[in-house]
């Protein structure tokens, strides 16, 4: 993910969705905060996903595989993955 790149953002928390751009924080800050009209629609220990998107040719999809990292309460990285659970009915 890279400066002013457009990202999704999903909060677990209160069910808003959300598009905004990546604005860098100090490297190893841990910093993840939403600011202007954002703002608005998270607030401090909601939980969120934060999700990019991208187009592929056929060839380049063959090899591309999703990358998740999960987050721990501080922002510090918990683990990372590139496939996420089994979607289950409910």
């Amino acid at each position: 993910m890279r400066e002013f790149q457009q990202i999704y953002i999903y909060n677990v928390s209160n069910a808003e969705r959300l598009t905004t751009y990546i604005i860098a924080a100090e490297a190893g800050s841990g910093i993840i905060s939403m600011n202007g009209a954002a703002a608005r629609k998270c607030q401090v220990g909601d939980r969120i996903i934060i999700a990019t998107y991208g187009q592929f040719s056929e060839a380049e999809l063959a090899g591309h595989k999703p990358r998740l990292v999960y987050l721990t309460q501080d922002n510090s990285v918990e683990r990372t993955a590139n496939t996420s659970s089994v979607q289950r009915a409910v």
